[in-house]
């Protein structure tokens, strides 16, 4: 997943160490979705998704610090998939149950879409499973869109990165794009639009970021809304833009291509990685 800052987090470099290729590999569809350009509309999806579940909803509401520092958030979640994707097995495991540790607080309740008060916690297994299909979705469809061929289809991102939910703590994720579909339709049906969702699609439309990122920004959250489902953008009171969002966003990727590169620092440093363990022999990955 790329960052938007300008420069590679100092965390990177340590993808370089490592004593095995990772749970994926060069050569993955993990790899070629989680490290192409396109995650930069993705995790926009991904959140403006997040939103539909009133439980993960009040999680973020009541816990998170966005509002006050929207790059703290979005860093973390940008150094969770980069080092599951590109990080040897030990380090994506460390990373997985740090984030765990960090949700062990976060409870609370949360009105259902029925009227119905409930308990909430961010490491319940309904908010776990929530969480990874929206992000899985929402990158795979982003790709689609703007990215490239994906190493054994479709299919195959959803079954490696199912991996990744099964770190976090989700029981026997789904490991095809018919079983995907099928659970995101299972939990829109109880999708809540509220003011809390409004709240939050509308710093998400405008998060205030600084500099050239905060000129250029809303290119990609339109690409993002326009990449969503007509469903879901209903869901979160939105519409498609009226102006070419996909084919700007297209051509904002492509000069981003151009200024950043091809290969992320993540991904460079876990391709040095697997060169050295190549050169000892220890490369496996499965």
């Amino acid at each position: 997943m790329r960052s938007r800052r300008p420069d590679p987090p100092a965390w990177t470099a340590a993808l370089a160490e490592g004593e095995d290729a990772g749970f994926f590999g060069p050569g993955s569809a993990v790899w070629a979705v989680n490290g192409a350009l396109p995650t930069l509309v993705a995790g926009i999806r991904a959140l403006l998704l997040q939103t539909l579940h009133p439980g993960a909803m009040a999680g973020v509401h009541d816990w998170s610090r966005y509002r006050e520092d929207p790059l703290a958030r979005l860093d973390g979640t940008v150094r969770w998939v980069a080092v599951t994707t590109f990080g040897d097995r030990r380090a994506a495991a460390a990373a997985s149950a740090f984030v765990s540790r960090l949700h062990e607080h976060v409870t609370g309740t949360y009105v259902d879409a029925q009227g119905v008060e409930r308990p909430y916690a961010a490491n319940d297994e309904e908010l776990l499973r929530w969480v990874h299909d929206a992000f899985t979705e929402a990158f795979l469809g982003a790709h689609e869109i703007w990215g490239g061929p994906i190493p054994g289809g479709p299919d195959a991102y959803v079954r490696e990165w199912a991996e990744a939910g099964s770190l976090m703590g989700v029981t026997d994720p789904p490991t095809t794009v018919a079983a995907l579909r099928g659970e995101m339709a299972g939990f829109l049906v109880d999708a809540k639009r509220d003011e809390r969702v409004v709240e939050t699609v509308h710093f998400l439309r405008r998060p205030g970021l600084p500099g050239l990122t905060g000129r250029l920004y809303p290119i990609l959250f339109g690409g993002a809304v326009a990449s969503l489902a007509p469903h879901q953008r209903e869901l979160l009171g939105l519409r498609r833009p009226w102006w070419p969002a996909i084919t700007l966003t297209r051509l904002l990727l492509a000069v981003a291509r151009r200024l950043l590169g091809a290969m992320s620092p993540s991904e460079r440093n876990a391709r040095a990685r697997v060169a050295r363990l190549g050169r000892t022999g220890s490369t496996a990955s499965d």
